[in-house]
C-alpha cells in the first residue's frame, strides 16, 4: 500500500479548542469537516493523549478556529509542538471566550465555530467529536491555509499524533546522507541551509553554523540547542 496517497486527501488548518472548569487549553488540528447543513454539524478528529481530547471528553464543548495563509508558523507551532500540561497555550494570543465558554483565537484566523458535541465515535488512537454548531463568525476576508500550503510553502511538519501523521522512511534516508542539515529534537523540524529560512530573513545558503544565536525553530520556537546534525 502507497500510504502517500492519503497525502492527497484535501484538508484545513485549525485550532481546535475546549474548556475545563476555569482552565482552557488548544492544539492545530486538520481533521474538521462537516457533517450535515441543517442542522448544522461539524465534526473534529482528537488524539486520545491530548489534553484538549480531555476537555472535550469533560465538557462537550469546543471551539474550531479557521486559520490564515498569513498564519506565521511560530504562532502554529504554540498550538501544535507544544503541551497545555506545560505551557498557557494562550499566552500573548488575542482570543476571548464564545458564548459556550470555550476560547476563540481571534489572531491569524478568518472566522471560527462554536459547538456543542452530541456524539463521540472511538477510533483507536483518535476520537471523532460530532458537534452541533451553536455560533459562527467570520473574522477576516482572508484566505483559510490548507494542509498542502502548510506543508508545501510553509515547509511545516505533522506532529506524532496528528491524524494524518506518516513516517516517511524515505525522506529520513535522504536526510541522513545531507551532514549539512539540522533536525529539531522537539518537532522534527529540518534546517535545510539550501533554502534558510525566509520567515527569518534568513537567505538560502546559510550554514546552520551562521545562523544568529537568537535563532529559533520556525515551527515550535526552539533554540538552536535543541537542533541536531542529521547523518
Amino acid at each position: 500500500m502507497d500510504s502517500k496517497t492519503l497525502n492527497k486527501i484535501s484538508y484545513g488548518l485549525y485550532v481546535v479548542s475546549s474548556v475545563q472548569g476555569d482552565r482552557h487549553n488548544g492544539q492545530i488540528a486538520n481533521t474538521v469537516f462537516q457533517i450535515t447543513s441543517e442542522p448544522p454539524t461539524i465534526a473534529v478528529s482528537i488524539n486520545k493523549e491530548n489534553l484538549t481530547h480531555e476537555y472535550i471528553e469533560s465538557s462537550g464543548l469546543f471551539t474550531v478556529s479557521i486559520l490564515s495563509k498569513e498564519a506565521p508558523m511560530p504562532f502554529i507551532g504554540q498550538f501544535g509542538f507544544k503541551t497545555g500540561r506545560e505551557v498557557d497555550k494562550f499566552k500573548g494570543v488575542g482570543y476571548r471566550l464564545g458564548a459556550n465558554g470555550c476560547p476563540v483565537v481571534l489572531d491569524n484566523v478568518t472566522g471560527y465555530l462554536e459547538a456543542r458535541v452530541e456524539k463521540a465515535m472511538d477510533v483507536g488512537t483518535h476520537t471523532i467529536f460530532a458537534g452541533l454548531v451553536t455560533d459562527a463568525q467570520s473574522v477576516s476576508n482572508g484566505e483559510p491555509m490548507t494542509y498542502a500550503y502548510y506543508h508545501e510553502v510553509k515547509r511545516g511538519t505533522a506532529p506524532k499524533t496528528a491524524p494524518t501523521y506518516i513516517k516517511d522512511r524515505e525522506k529520513e534516508a535522504k536526510e541522513a546522507t545531507k551532514l549539512d542539515k539540522y533536525t529539531c529534537t522537539v518537532c522534527g523540524y529540518v534546517y535545510d541551509p539550501g533554502l534558510g529560512d525566509p520567515d527569518a530573513s534568513i537567505a538560502p545558503g546559510t550554514a546552520f553554523e551562521d545562523l544568529p544565536e537568537d535563532w529559533v525553530c520556525p515551527i515550535c520556537g526552539s533554540g538552536k540547542d535543541e537542533f541536531e546534525k542529521v547523518g
